[in-house]
């Protein structure tokens, strides 16, 4: 699925670092509460994010530890861009503490709004090599049986993302 959004012209890549830096302090509680990811990986994803965010080119990413051989979260931070109406600028954090991960991978998994895909695939991949994260396509990882808690959300500039932290039973 893929989604559109329109940003604010002030919309800066001040205001979409800003926004980064919330999910990276996602990704540092993470890596605290799980051991992933690595301190080293977060400002690739955190820079990431705010690049995309920039160009209007993120509809959702998604971290977390799932089971490579169903391909299932077990643990999952989503965030989907958002702009306009509700959005909400949370303080970073509230994390699961306790789901038993053991055994399980750290996984991203990202997918583009319409307006990349309105790009020429020659601007499409041109603007993905300047991504510090380079990704490979894959099967989106299913989330079976669980709980899922939203509401939360890091916005500036008329821009967002709404985070939702799915656990599955």
């Amino acid at each position: 699925m893929t989604t559109s959004y329109v940003r604010s012209a002030s919309f800066t890549i001040t205001d979409a670092r800003y926004i980064g830096a919330k999910v990276g302090a996602d990704l540092r509680q993470l890596n605290t509460l799980y051991g992933k990811p690595t301190l080293t990986e977060i400002p690739d994803y955190v820079e990431e994010v705010a690049l995309l965010l920039k160009n209007g080119y993120l509809d959702t990413v998604d971290y977390g530890f799932r089971d490579a051989g169903t391909n299932a979260w077990k643990l999952r931070l989503r965030y989907r861009a958002t702009t306009g109406g509700q959005l909400v600028d949370s303080p970073p954090g509230s994390l699961p503490r306790s789901t038993d991960i053991v055994g399980l991978s750290f996984h991203s998994y990202l997918t583009y709004s319409s307006t990349f895909h309105q790009l020429t695939t020659t601007d499409q991949g041109q603007f993905k090599q300047t991504l510090p994260v380079q990704r490979v396509g894959a099967a989106a990882p299913s989330a079976n049986a669980g709980a899922t808690v939203n509401g939360h959300g890091y916005a500036r500039g008329g821009t967002g993302v709404a985070r939702d932290v799915y656990t599955a039973f």
